[in-house]
C-alpha cells in the first residue's frame, strides 16, 4: 500500500508532537527572592521549587549595599567568599546547569544574616 500526501502529514505531525511533549521544558527565569529580591533572610527562597538545567537565576537588589558570588559549597558554609568574585551590577542574571549551585553576599555580615541560597538543578 502507498502512503499519500495527507498520511506523510499525519505522520510528521505526530513525530513533532512526541518530540514536544517528551522534550525538555522551556526554561524559566526566577527572580530570587520574588518581588522583594536579593536581600536578608532569602536563604528559604528556594525550597519546593524545581529547578531545571538551562532556567536563569535573576538577582535584583540595590548595589550599593550588596553583591552576589556564586560559590562553592565551603564557602556558603562558612561564608567567606575567598577567592570568589562577586558580581556587583544590582541585575545580574545566572544560567543555570546540572548539580548544586551556592550564592552568597560577601558584603560583610550579610551572608551570616541568611542572604545566601542554594540551589539544587536537575
Amino acid at each position: 500500500m502507498t502512503r499519500g500526501r495527507g498520511g506523510a502529514a499525519v505522520l510528521l505531525l505526530l513525530i513533532l508532537g512526541a518530540r514536544m511533549s517528551g522534550g525538555a521544558e522551556a526554561a524559566r527565569t526566577y527572580t530570587v527572592g520574588d518581588y522583594g529580591g536579593w536581600k536578608f533572610n532569602v536563604r528559604g527562597w528556594a525550597r519546593g521549587k524545581t529547578f531545571r538545567a538551562g532556567d536563569v537565576l535573576e538577582f535584583r537588589y540595590n548595589r550599593a549595599v550588596h553583591d552576589v558570588a556564586a560559590v562553592d559549597a565551603a564557602a556558603y558554609r562558612s561564608c567567606s567568599p575567598g577567592r570568589w568574585k562577586a558580581l556587583r551590577s544590582g541585575h545580574d542574571k545566572v544560567r543555570l546547569v546540572k548539580g548544586t549551585h551556592y550564592f552568597i553576599c560577601t558584603v560583610r555580615g550579610h551572608c551570616k544574616a541568611n542572604m545566601k541560597i542554594a540551589v539544587t538543578v536537575i
